[in-house]
């Protein structure tokens, strides 16, 4: 057997494991798991749901993402987990027939006619799909919610709307009762109350792009909690020489990532096997990089 994989001279800051366990001493709170598609949201998400629930504490998975498969990635069941999903048809549906059982209570057929005309619009998709997230992010605040959210382009119209209801509500109650108000922009805005975790690859692309959705969280002043570099082969301990070579590779994307980008960094390996099911994503985080 050959040596390891050759150090990058990155040292992880960052702890998953520590972070589940902060949350499980709080009790509540939202993480979101955000980067672009393809850099393991759903396996961070998943892994960082199980090791709460494994210290004892109710913890609800949901996502945003259309092509997450968060019960494949867990396979299994725990008995103070709740996995669920924002399916933006069913949550269209729902505030749809809200909507006509309220305002449309009262309306005459042609009335009728034209609520359903305004509801079909595709920017109905859009409200149901904020109020659901919304409601999501509002729940963190008597439990323990991860959102393992869509890729960025997604995400970002989530917080431009989030920001457009900010703006609204604060008009309409700045007379009222100043003061009184929490949006949704508001917790995410709150370090005490969310966390988010920006997901990339050691990799040109990936880190660009998650560095350029921090800029945009941080246009709406929602700093990051941390930074995960997935998939890592120079966390991996890896002997096989075209993969040494890979992963003597990531050295310049990693120090990229921590002079200057992220203020906490955890490092997941390269794992042999796609990490599915509960016993393989404990196993991701007792082989992260300590800090």
């Amino acid at each position: 057997m050959g040596p390891a994989a050759p150090s990058t001279g990155v040292r992880a800051t960052l702890s998953l494991a520590a972070t589940a366990q902060e949350l499980a001493n709080d009790g509540h709170g939202l993480v979101l798991i955000m980067g672009k598609g393809g850099v393991g949201k759903t396996t961070v998400a998943a892994a960082l749901a199980v090791a709460i629930c494994k210290l004892g504490k109710a913890v609800h998975l949901t996502t945003t993402d259309p092509a997450a498969h968060l019960a494949q990635t867990i396979v299994g069941t725990l008995p103070n987990l709740t996995v669920s999903r924002i399916d933006p048809k069913e949550e269209t549906r729902l505030y749809s027939a809200k909507i006509l059982a309220s305002k449309g209570k009262h309306l005459d057929e042609g009335g009728l006619a034209l609520l359903r005309e305004d509801l079909a619009s595709p920017c109905t998709e859009e409200v149901a799909v904020f109020h659901a997230f919304s409601k999501t992010v509002f729940e963190a605040r008597r439990g323990i919610v991860i959102l393992d959210t869509a890729p960025t382009g997604h995400t970002l119209l989530l917080l431009d709307a989030a920001g457009s209801y900010h703006r609204e509500m604060l008009k309409k109650m700045e007379e009222s009762a100043p003061g009184k108000l929490t949006t949704p922009l508001m917790m995410l805005q709150d370090s005490t109350q969310s966390k988010v975790l920006l997901v990339t690859l050691a990799e040109t692309t990936p880190v660009s792009e998650a560095a350029a959705l921090q800029d945009d969280l941080r246009r709406a002043a929602i700093e990051p909690y941390g930074w995960v570099v997935n998939r890592s082969l120079a966390a991996s301990s890896t002997s096989d020489p075209v993969l040494m070579q890979r992963a003597a590779n990531e050295h310049e994307q990693l120090q990229r990532i921590t002079n200057g980008l992220a203020t906490r960094l955890a490092i997941l390996p390269l794992m042999p096997d796609e990490p599915v099911g509960i016993e393989q994503l404990e196993q991701l985080l007792r082989r992260e990089s300590k800090p």
